[in-house]
């Protein structure tokens, strides 16, 4: 029980000097970023994306430093699940998510194939250093590419990207680099005692390390992700809800997964064989889901924000279910197949086609 006791402690310090780090670092990198006059577009669009995603980076990062790559590819996946199921879900909840930037529109297919790319370098068990390279790659021209589309179009962009405040520079050099260290050191501390919580919660358990980073982990790393989309929500500014998950959904694989296989050197990042089979494909599987989801109505209602994130309360019961009754395990999954899926997609088809067919009158009216 004393073991417990001690391994949630860590948890939940971990989670909470990742989430402190995170805002430091993000405050840190703006106030230097506004020092070097750097324009706020691209601020909004890099710097402020990867404070976010910053936890995943260095949990991932020292999971892999450590030895427990299972850890560190599972944080990654269960992340992107969490964005897609959960912070979209209760942003949508709050105030049903208008989805009108031809960024955010553009972003979800790429989304899309850098997932699917994700699954073709795993399923070999393991990511090399090279595929490491090539999703870094991926990563600069994306980047090059959402800048020049924002500049080119910057009515797209106007509601998608985060207020700057440029006063946060007042403060100076000094400021800057003492928040930016300060940051970084809590982020290190932070990943460090969390993956090590993580690692012994697994082991009292008896379960896998890669079930704790999906779930336990994955959530902790994501908070600022939730939080930043759903004060978005509360603001009405329901594009950067939606850009934020995107942003980092796409960072957490072309910047952490890379740099882990980067990291992991010649041997390679492994990846367990219940993430290829399972969870990556469900990874893919939640963000094909947005497709129709974004094209009904240009929004994601409040009823399709309550399926995602009950999809994901089935998803974590899928994992516990094992650990606490496990000879029920089949009949949930079943019914999870069987019942709960197809009524999930004949509600999207519906909505789908309702849209449709209400844009096809109007057309002809016109």
């Amino acid at each position: 029980m004393e073991s417990f006791l001690i391994s949630g402690i860590q948890l939940l310090m971990g989670i909470a000097l990742l989430f402190g780090g995170g805002e430091l670092f993000i405050q840190g990198s703006v106030s230097l970023a506004l020092i070097l006059e750097i324009p706020q577009l691209v601020i909004g669009l890099t710097i402020v994306s990867l404070g976010t995603s910053a936890p995943e980076l260095f949990v991932s990062g020292s999971s892999v430093i450590q030895g427990s790559d299972s850890l560190a590819v599972s944080n990654i996946v269960g992340s992107n699940i969490f964005n897609v199921m959960v912070v979209l879900g209760c942003s949508a909840l709050i105030l049903p998510l208008k989805v009108e930037s031809r960024l955010v529109r553009r972003d979800v297919p790429v989304l899309l194939a850098v997932s699917t790319a994700v699954w073709g370098f795993a399923s070999s068990g393991k990511v090399t250093w090279q595929a490491g390279i090539a999703l870094l790659i991926a990563l600069i021209i994306n980047s090059v590419w959402e800048i020049r589309t924002a500049q080119e179009e910057p009515e797209t962009t106007e509601n998608a990207e985060p207020d700057i405040n440029s006063d946060i520079a007042n403060g100076g050099w000094n400021k800057a680099l003492i928040m930016l260290g300060c940051g970084i050191i809590l982020l290190a501390f932070g990943s460090e005692i969390l993956v090590k919580g993580a690692s012994t919660t697994a082991t009292l358990l008896g379960v896998n390390e890669t079930v704790i980073g999906l779930t336990i982990v994955a959530a902790g790393t994501s908070m600022p992700e939730l939080i930043t989309s759903m004060v978005a929500a509360f603001k009405g500014k329901t594009d950067l809800a939606i850009g934020n998950v995107v942003g980092s959904s796409l960072l957490n694989q072309l910047l952490v997964l890379s740099s882990c296989a980067l990291f992991s050197g010649n041997k390679g990042l492994q990846v367990d064989n219940l993430l290829i089979t399972k969870d990556i494909p469900l990874m893919i599987l939640t963000t094909l889901a947005c497709m129709p989801i974004f094209w009904t109505n240009g929004k994601i209602s409040r009823l399709e924000g309550g399926i995602l994130v009950g999809l994901y309360i089935a998803y974590l019961i899928d994992k516990v279910i094992p650990l606490t009754l496990p000879s029920i395990q089949d009949e949930f999954r079943l019914l999870i197949l069987c019942l709960v899926l197809p009524l999930v997609l004949i509600i999207i088809t519906f909505q789908a086609l309702k849209y449709w067919n209400d844009t096809r009158k109007l057309n002809s009216l016109n």
